[in-house]
């Protein structure tokens, strides 16, 4: 059990954040007021989970930033052996509990503003990584609502960038409409929410969108695709069509912060019978498998 310092610890987040090759506490932690991450949105991030003190799936989350980096002309700073030994260090802080680690990277500061990429520039690091909120079991019973909406981000949604003011916008339009989630409808198309993806059943098969340049390929979305496959739930990634998504039978997001979550009212209309459909409680009893092996050490990837 955690003593009164570590319950303290937890509560307010860990002590220590990385920022370009130093841990220091987070307070004292400042970057130039002319990082092209302030100015100009440029960069990308992650956020990774760690389930028990265990790292969720690390290596698809670094090849994921790897292919972010490479979308927007950068290279990895790190190397796979520094990342670990820096995640390490971080979630060591917490020990054994449940983290969400955030780490994003910038181009860094020229000492100008100009729109142009600079030649030569050293990147600005950031870690931090602080308890998880996971959905409660409540949550999770009960399901979230969602609205729908014109999607009117950029044509680059594949890339994890920093640049999430539309994303902003549209969970705020969630929460303005009494949702906690928005579902994005491109060309007639539904594509993603605004912060996570999307999945829907339809006669028992379980459908998502094909990755693309119009959704983030996510690391959880690909999880529930694997556990589909090891317990013969029949799926398949295909266009989603606005009409599909107003007819289905039950209609999931998931993320790293959501996991897997039911929408039971879409545009203030119940989904099916307004309740978690029976295929998202398979699929939930087989992630919550997953996550406890993770917790309990087991050898995941």
């Amino acid at each position: 059990m955690a003593g009164v310092e570590d319950q303290k610890s937890m509560q307010s987040g860990a002590a220590e954040i990385y920022l370009n090759g130093r841990f220091l506490p987070l307070e004292e932690a400042t970057i130039p007021v002319m990082d092209r991450g302030f100015l100009f949105g440029d960069g990308v991030y992650e956020v990774i989970p760690c389930y028990g003190g265990r790292l969720f799936r690390l290596e698809h989350h670094l090849q994921r930033l790897d292919n972010s980096l490479h979308a927007i002309r950068m290279q990895n700073p790190l190397t796979r052996p520094e990342w670990q030994a820096l995640l390490d260090r971080l979630t060591a802080q917490l020990p054994g509990s449940d983290q969400s680690i955030y780490l994003q990277i910038t181009r860094g500061s020229s000492g100008k503003r100009d729109h142009a990429i600079p030649p030569q520039i050293s990147p600005t690091v950031f870690v931090m990584t602080q308890p998880a909120i996971y959905p409660d079991a409540t949550t999770l019973a009960t399901g979230i609502k969602a609205v729908t909406h014109q999607d009117n981000r950029w044509l680059r949604c594949d890339i994890k960038a920093i640049t999430l003011l539309a994303n902003v916008l549209l969970r705020s339009e969630a929460m303005d409409r009494g949702a906690s989630e928005t579902i994005l409808i491109r060309d007639g198309q539904a594509t993603e929410g605004a912060t996570s993806n999307l999945f829907i059943v339809q006669a028992g098969e379980l459908i998502t969108p094909p990755k693309s340049d119009h959704l983030l390929p996510g690391i959880t979305r690909d999880l529930v695709l694997e556990l589909a496959q090891q317990h013969g739930l029949p799926y398949r990634e295909q266009a989603i069509s606005e009409a599909m998504l107003h007819s289905a039978d039950e209609i999931w997001v998931t993320s790293s912060t959501k996991e897997v979550m039911a929408v039971v009212m879409l545009d203030h209309q119940p989904v099916g019978n307004g309740k978690p459909g029976p295929i998202y409680a398979r699929m939930a009893g087989f992630y919550g498998e997953y996550k406890a092996l993770l917790q309990a050490g087991q050898p995941l990837s």
